[in-house]
């Protein structure tokens, strides 16, 4: 992939395009991974006798201190301001967190590794989650770093690295295998195992046990192509033939050999395997064989991922309803919940930000609805369970999280805490509009941020179930003091939630309380991002296990990006 370097040009660079930082808490998570192109469009020429000789530095942001570390670099392409940089970047891609990145476009002078000695070409920011969440992952941005200059643009386009994600969904049965139980027939089950690149075996699958005959038809399974062989389909595998006995000392009747792609065939002649006993091989001069074993079906699926979703255009719609009842306190106090502090967030502002700053990236048009419940409205004080926190019923959607901050501020200076806590209203609000396009397009997403004990349980469990078959998930962050043990039942992890005797058709809802997350050095981006690390984590399966139940395949993303031919003249 890297030969079509410049040889010499790039001596004193670090090879590192592909080495993110190693981090103990996610190294044994497998994170989908994806893999970052960049190319520039006009770049600023710095040489006097030719063009520039662009290369792209990465930077990755530490999330505490902030602090930008590199993370790897591109190959230096000569002379061109239109550069295709042919290294790719591969990172650790995860919905629930904020990566944010930068990139740094440099004019190299020398062979030095030194970027200080090459010419600023200017820089990019942006973040993994803006890349994905852009039409078919590829985001267009100016570069900018050089006052009064105009930079040029970067196009940076993500692609899912394919580990894999086919399932085969396969059936054999058995036929005259060797009769090994005195007393019955056999009781026959197969033993599946890949081979490693060491030459030794890995069990990868059992079949279920098919009790006294000779002539076994076993049960259809499902197992991914990594598990069964790492996604080499020459490699070998090896299927051993076993009888069954009570005491764990199964009888060994033979084995055979194959492969995937031999597999693949499907039903034939070549998926018809005499299962050989080696010992009785060897012993036996008129030996043939220990039965035989056939593939009745072989059916590839391939599993679809949250990010195919995206890149075919699905928009995450984000909703917030903030909870307005007396018991915060009153907001002009610096004891309560409300309390607008000029120089911090208070607790709900912290969690609204957490949890919309990363849904933001994955909505096109960033306009958010944002509610309240359980206030007194002017004029006339009457209470509101569903009230537009911009003031316009007719149109409640905020421009940004910064939209919503804004109103949630000017609301709390116009409205007055009174109660009760009714969730109800707000769910069955979202779940209007999610009711209104159940093809796919669209999934919705409420974040309600409440203190404490709900009022109508009832109704609000009766509003889960009904929302559960609706592409919407719902996030409840519960801040201050109270006991907050109502919520964990809605939670549903532990028992499925129900209502008058239905349940729940998915798990749909995700509660945490916000004190778990309060950092006790103060430092209140880490509780951020630990809150929403938590709170996300979840919305990715739950919005597939919508898709699954309802039979809805990813769109096909749009076509790739090909520029004008005009600009087609990066030499390599």
């Amino acid at each position: 992939m890297f030969a079509l370097e410049k040889p010499g040009r790039s001596g004193g660079f670090p090879s590192m395009a592909s080495v993110g930082d190693f981090n103990v808490l996610s190294s044994s998570i497998p994170a989908t991974k994806v893999e970052l192109s960049v190319s520039c469009r006009n770049l600023l020429d710095r040489d006097t006798f030719s063009k520039s000789d662009p290369i792209c530095v990465l930077y990755t942001q530490a999330i505490g201190n902030k602090e930008w570390r590199e993370f790897g670099r591109t190959e230096v392409i000569d002379n061109t301001l239109n550069p295709d940089f042919v290294r790719k970047f591969i990172m650790d891609y995860f919905f629930e967190e904020r990566e944010n990145l930068r990139f740094d476009f440099y004019d190299v002078d020398s062979k030095s590794p030194n970027l200080s000695k090459h010419d600023f070409l200017g820089q990019m920011f942006c973040t993994l989650g803006e890349i994905v969440g852009s039409q078919g992952s590829r985001l267009e941005k100016p570069i900018v770093g050089i006052p009064g200059k105009k930079c040029g643009t970067v196009i940076v386009t993500a692609e899912e690295l394919g580990c894999c994600r086919d399932s085969v969904l396969m059936q054999f049965c058995a036929n005259k295998l060797d009769k090994k139980d005195f007393f019955g027939k056999s009781d026959p089950f197969l033993v599946f195992h890949r081979s490693n690149e060491d030459g030794s075996f890995t069990i990868c699958h059992k079949t279920e046990v098919v009790k006294n005959t000779l002539n076994p038809v076993w049960q259809a399974f499902k197992i991914s192509v990594r598990a069964l062989c790492n996604g080499d389909y020459d490699r070998t595998i090896k299927v051993e033939v076993y009888d069954w006995d009570r005491d764990g000392s199964h009888d060994f009747i033979g084995e055979f050999t194959t492969s995937y792609r031999e597999l693949s065939r499907g039903q034939s002649q070549f998926n018809v395997y005499e299962v050989i006993n080696p010992k009785k091989k060897g012993k036996k001069k008129k030996y043939v064989n220990s039965g035989t074993v056939t593939l009745l079906s072989f059916l590839i699926e391939t599993e679809v991922s949250f990010l195919d979703y995206i890149k075919g255009g699905t928009q995450i719609n984000f909703t917030v309803a903030i909870d307005f009842t007396a018991s915060n306190g009153n907001p002009s106090q610096p004891t309560s919940l409300h309390y607008m502090n000029p120089y911090q967030l208070n607790a709900y502002g912290m969690a609204l930000k957490a949890v919309g700053e990363i849904i933001q990236d994955y909505d096109s048009d960033k306009m958010f609805p944002a509610l309240g419940f359980g206030a007194r409205l002017p004029p006339d004080g009457r209470v509101s369970h569903e009230f537009a926190l911009n003031g316009n019923p007719q149109n409640p959607y905020c421009h940004g999280i910064d939209g919503v901050m804004e109103a949630y501020y000017r609301s709390l200076k116009s409205v007055q805490l009174y109660g009760p806590t009714n969730f109800a209203p707000v769910i069955n609000h979202v779940a209007r509009y999610a009711a209104s396009v159940k093809d796919g397009s669209q999934y919705f997403v409420l974040l309600i941020i409440t203190d404490g004990v709900i009022s109508d349980m009832a109704q609000t469990k009766e509003s889960i179930v009904n929302a559960s078959k609706l592409p919407m998930s719902i996030i409840i962050v519960g801040v201050g003091p109270a006991e907050f043990d109502a919520m964990e039942e809605l939670d549903g992890d532990v028992v499925r939630i129900s209502s008058r005797g239905k349940f729940a058709e998915r798990d749909i809802v995700q509660f945490v309380p916000f004190r778990d997350y309060i950092d006790r050095s103060g430092n209140h981006v880490l509780s951020m991002a630990r809150l929403a690390k938590d709170v996300l984590a979840e919305i990715p399966e739950q919005f597939l296990s919508y898709m699954r139940v309802r039979g809805i395949k990813p769109s096909p993303a749009p076509p790739p990006y090909t520029p004008p031919i005009h600009v087609l003249q990066t030499q390599i």
